[in-house]
């Protein structure tokens, strides 16, 4: 029989739980190479210099320009000086389109949605335009705009090759990919996946939970504050962990603007509790509270997200972790097992039982438990150790996730125990999945942990995003 973290419930620790009291040492071993990675150009061409000149011509007025995942069409705009640009989101995502450094750009466009987008404080010249989401301008979403004045004579612009080769440039992608590296781990203010005691045990034993939908600022990474939606003011929101056999009530307040509700994601509950509203329960107005109730009857690696409008709430940060049961009992581990050529002991300690909520769009876009890097944080443990990650995809894209040189044993799928596990190095996760992972920390050093999509993880301005590292101490005697 495998052991659990302890003789009671297991260890359930976000990323940063584990870190405490070692982010110094982290950081010495970075600066000392151990997670520099050479630096790669995301494929995207550098921003344009701010007014450069271009060709003279009879540029019209207004531009249709479409956005979809991911494409600015045309990528090349020509439009007269003074005047807008009607853009509209062709793609099934939320995009945006900005002019690069220039404080000029639409607001979030949901999928179908347009605006009319004036150009009238642009000087004649060029300039980039690009989709604000993080990671969405390196994955494709950029272009080049020609703003045109009356009877300008100017010069045109080679934008495949002006400046490219200037040994300037490299040198500047150079430093940025070593100064973002070194910068990891980051503060930030705010820490979602925090585990939320009961309000109240009833005498029966039935378990009482708040949860609060509300808008809050939330620091995704070093300086950058966005508006969060979220759950008690955290992004991923609390953590709720129950046991197989427990009744549970969870009181549901909405301080939003809007209606919700809470869809039980990979949890047995009646029809009446699944949280669709107006299908199944009314809608939460502003201001109200609803109140779930149902029994946990059997094992479950779940979450919680609104299922009303949730392609608007959930990329802002509206998700949450819900666990039913232990590992090793009510969820089996694979121990005393060959699993192609590997063998996992009889009985194993995990040391902790870590969530990693990974997202893409929205406010918050490409991170991990509601950090992108460098303030997403290590998982530090012993040479020796054993532990479980569980990936939520709240995402819309899928997410490969690839941990350097310690394979992953895939041993359990959207909750239910695989029958026939097995080691990856890479892990696709989709949107709505869930896989549980067994690790063992066999290697010191520092090792890169990441989304394989590259532009996921790096850009021009160097590492960033869907990254984070895990950290393998020496064993002590």
């Amino acid at each position: 029989m495998s052991s659990s973290p302890s003789d009671s419930d297991a260890e359930i620790r976000t990323v940063g739980g584990i870190a405490t009291g070692v982010v110094a040492a982290i950081a010495v071993v970075l600066s000392a190479g151990a997670l520099i990675v050479a630096s790669n150009s995301s494929g995207s061409a550098p921003p344009l210099p701010t007014g450069t000149p271009v060709a003279a011509s009879t540029a019209p007025a207004s531009v249709a320009v479409e956005l979809t995942e991911f494409s600015v069409s045309p990528a090349t705009l020509e439009v007269a000086a003074g005047g807008t640009l009607e853009i509209t989101n062709a793609g099934a995502i939320e995009h945006d389109l900005a002019v690069r450094d220039a404080g000029v750009g639409t607001a979030m466009l949901g999928a179908g949605a347009s605006e009319s987008l004036s150009l009238a404080g642009l000087a004649p010249g060029s300039y980039e335009v690009y989709c604000t989401v993080p990671g969405h301008d390196t994955s494709g979403m950029v272009g080049t705009l020609s703003v045109v004045g009356d009877g300008d004579e100017v010069v045109a612009v080679d934008d495949d090759h002006a400046d490219h080769d200037a040994e300037e440039d490299w040198a500047a992608l150079d430093a940025a990919m070593e100064e973002t590296i070194l910068a990891f781990p980051a503060a930030t203010e705010g820490l979602g996946n925090q585990p939320l005691e009961p309000e109240e045990i009833r005498a029966d034993g039935t378990k009482v939970f708040r949860l609060i939908a509300e808008r809050f600022d939330w620091e995704v990474e070093p300086g950058k504050v966005v508006e969060g939606w979220g759950y008690n003011g955290q992004i991923p929101g609390p953590l709720i962990k129950v046991d197989v056999g427990d009744n549970v009530v969870v009181h549901v307040e909405n301080d939003l603007p809007m209606g919700t509700d809470v869809h039980w994601h990979g949890v047995r509950v009646p029809n009446d509790q699944d949280g669709v509203a107006p299908l199944t329960q009314p809608l939460i107005q502003p201001g109200e509270t609803f109140t779930y109730e149902f029994l946990a009857r059997e094992p479950a690696i779940g979450m919680y997200p609104p299922h009303h409008h949730g392609q608007m709430k959930l990329p802002n940060g509206m998700f949450g972790v819900f666990l039913i049961g232990d590992l090793g009992t009510d969820i089996p581990l694979p121990t005393g097992r060959t699993i192609s050529g590997k063998e996992i002991p009889e009985e194993i300690d995990i040391v902790a039982e870590i969530p990693m909520v990974l997202n893409d769009a929205g406010n918050i876009g490409l991170t991990i438990n509601g950090k992108g890097w460098p303030a997403t944080e290590p998982i530090v443990v012993e040479q020796g150790d054993w532990i479980v990650v569980h990936y939520y995809n709240e995402g819309l894209q899928i997410h490969p996730m690839h941990l350097h040189q310690m394979p992953q044993l895939v041993f359990a799928k959207d909750g239910f125990a695989l029958e026939a596990p097995q080691w990856e190095d890479t892990v696709n996760v989709a949107p709505g999945e869930r896989y549980s992972v067994l690790i063992q920390a066999t290697d010191p050093g520092a090792w890169a942990f990441h989304c394989h999509i590259l532009t996921h993880a790096e850009r021009h301005e160097g590492m960033f995003g869907m990254v984070t590292a895990m950290i393998v101490e020496e064993a002590t005697a």
